[in-house]
């Protein structure tokens, strides 16, 4: 392969990366700079309060209710 292909090929190739990079989705992490970024979707109030609520709907679920505990030592039967 000559030189001037391969290194034309290989100018192409990067210039595309470079646009595709400047376009793709920027995802969960940090605001990006100027006009390509934009407010991550974990960032945004409604996400915030959808995450607080399954938070708590998570610490409900993991505490034990009193009243079934309660309930469950009356079943136990003692041996002698």
């Amino acid at each position: 392969m000559r030189d001037r292909l391969f290194f034309s090929i290989l100018a192409g190739a990067a210039v595309v990366m470079i646009a595709l990079a400047s376009v793709w989705p920027q995802g969960y992490g940090a605001r990006s700079p100027g006009p390509f970024g934009h407010t991550p979707i974990q960032q945004t109030p409604e996400m915030q309060a959808a995450m607080a609520r399954a938070e708590a709907a998570q610490v409900r679920k993991r505490q034990p209710l009193f009243g079934a505990a309660a309930a469950t030592q009356g079943l136990r039967t003692a041996k002698h």
